[in-house]
């Protein structure tokens, strides 16, 4: 989903509610707004505001949680790819053309997930070429026992690292703000601002600053949904890492 379409519809809604309230206060009759009845609706306006407070604290933190698990996932397959160029080089001349063949798949997978154009489709999911590379390193011959003792360590490197890759994928699919809990938090807000407009005498300065405070809620539920979308958006990963990574193979 769109996060910038959310996200204004979020701020519509509740700025839209906060609207509606004035407009219905008109139709009350002065009488039913008195003290006991603005007592009671500071109290329950007061429930739902700290409830809905506690439940975007914590979409935040979950969100913050899953974006700091997919990066640290992109710094590990960094760490495991220089680490399996070391290995090969450390095999000896013959894997010169595996080096190579691996290096690219590297780059070509760079070129997937940070496109240089913003709107070309990201794509994390691993291909089949990695399957094809390590075909030619059971090919290898060792000579001695140190070069077995290496090729083990680059089939074990090589299997770890294809986990990791699946797994960013399918953790990168599963991450998702809960629908059901976004619309309930909605709902709450926008009650809220519903009070605030049928107990509030409406003026051009209360219209401001209720804009205001849903700009701002709107805006957490902006950066909840680009936390959730860490390879596209504003908060997109970085590709540092990985092309660090990238300037360190082949030496």
């Amino acid at each position: 989903m769109n996060s910038i379409v959310v996200t204004s519809i979020v701020f519509v809604s509740i700025l839209a509610a906060g609207l509606v309230g004035m407009a219905v206060r008109r139709a009350i009759p002065a009488d039913r707004l008195g003290s006991s009845e603005k007592e009671v609706a500071r109290l329950v306006t007061g429930l739902m505001t700290t409830m809905a407070a506690i439940v975007l604290g914590m979409l935040v933190s979950s969100a913050k949680g899953s974006y700091d698990a997919r990066m640290n996932e992109v710094a590990e397959i960094s760490s495991q790819v220089v680490t399996i160029d070391r290995l090969l080089s450390k095999y000896g001349t013959e894997t010169g053309e595996i080096r190579a063949q691996f290096r690219l798949l590297v780059e070509a997978s760079v070129n997937r997930i940070w496109p240089a154009q913003a709107p070309v489709h990201v794509e994390l999911k691993p291909r089949d070429e990695g399957e094809i590379l390590v075909d030619q390193l059971r090919l290898l011959a060792p000579k001695n026992d140190a070069q077995a003792e290496v090729k083990a360590q680059i089939l074990h490197m090589i299997v770890e690292l294809r986990e990791t890759q699946w797994l960013l994928f399918l953790k990168s699919q599963q991450s998702a703000i809960p629908i059901p809990l976004l619309l309930v938090v909605v709902t709450w807000l926008a009650l809220i601002y519903f009070s605030f407009g049928v107990f509030t005498q409406p003026s051009s300065t209360i219209i401001v600053t209720l804009a205001v405070g849903a700009l701002a809620v709107s805006t957490a539920v902006l950066i909840i949904l680009e936390l959730y979308t860490p390879f596209r958006g504003v908060l997109r990963i970085s590709s540092e890492p990985i092309l660090a990574a990238l300037s360190q193979m082949g030496r």
